[in-house]
C-alpha cells in the first residue's frame, strides 16, 4: 500500500536525497539538515547546477507516485494475466486428457465392433456354404426319387382299365 508523505517531508521530493547530500551538512543546526549543498560538475567549471524550484517538487512527487502506482498496477495486471494463462493451459491439458480417454474408449469400441463384424461375416459365409450344400443335397435326393419312380414297373393296381378286372367280380 502506498503512503503519501506531506510536501514538507524531504523524502517526498526526492526519496534518494541522502545520496546527493554532502555529509558535512549533518550538523546540529536543523535548517541545514535536509538542504543539500549544490553539487559542482567535475568538468572543472565552477558553475553550480541550477537547483529545482520548490514548487516543482510536489509535481515531481505526484508524477513519481503516479508512475509507482502505474508500475504496481501493471505488475498486478501481469500477474492476473499469467494466472489466466495458467488456468487456460490447465483447462486445455484437462480437455486433452479427456479427449485421449474418450479416443481410447472409442478405439476399444471400434475394435470390438470390427471383431464382432468379422465373426458375423465368417458365420455368414459358413451359413451360405451350408445352404449351398443343403440345396445340392435336396436336388440330388429329388433326382433319386424321380429316377426310382421311372425304374418301378407299373402295377395293375395303378391302372384305370376295367378290362383287367376279373369277370367274376363284375355284376
Amino acid at each position: 500500500m502506498l503512503t503519501t508523505l506531506p510536501p514538507s517531508e524531504p523524502l517526498a521530493a526526492n526519496p534518494f536525497f541522502a545520496f546527493s547530500v554532502d555529509f558535512t551538512a549533518w550538523e546540529d543546526d536543523s535548517h541545514h539538515l535536509f538542504s543539500p549543498k549544490p553539487v559542482t560538475s567535475s568538468s572543472g567549471s565552477d558553475k553550480p547546477e541550477p537547483e529545482p524550484a520548490e514548487p516543482d517538487h510536489p509535481v515531481v512527487s505526484v508524477v513519481d507516485e503516479r508512475k509507482l502506482r502505474r508500475m504496481i498496477s501493471n505488475r498486478e495486471s501481469a500477474r492476473r494475466s499469467r494466472m489466466r494463462k495458467q488456468r487456460h493451459l490447465e483447462n486445455l491439458r484437462n480437455q486433452l486428457n479427456k479427449c485421449r480417454v474418450e479416443n481410447r474408449e472409442l478405439n476399444n469400441r471400434l475394435q470390438f465392433v470390427l471383431h464382432h463384424c468379422n465373426r458375423l461375416r465368417t458365420e455368414n459365409e459358413w451359413l451360405r456354404s451350408q445352404r449351398t450344400f443343403l440345396l445340392q443335397k435336396v436336388a440330388n435326393l429329388t433326382q433319386i426319387l424321380i429316377f426310382q419312380q421311372f425304374q418301378q414297373p407299373i402295377s395293375p393296381a395303378w391302372t384305370c382299365n376295367t378290362s383287367l378286372i376279373p369277370i367274376n367280380q363284375v355284376n
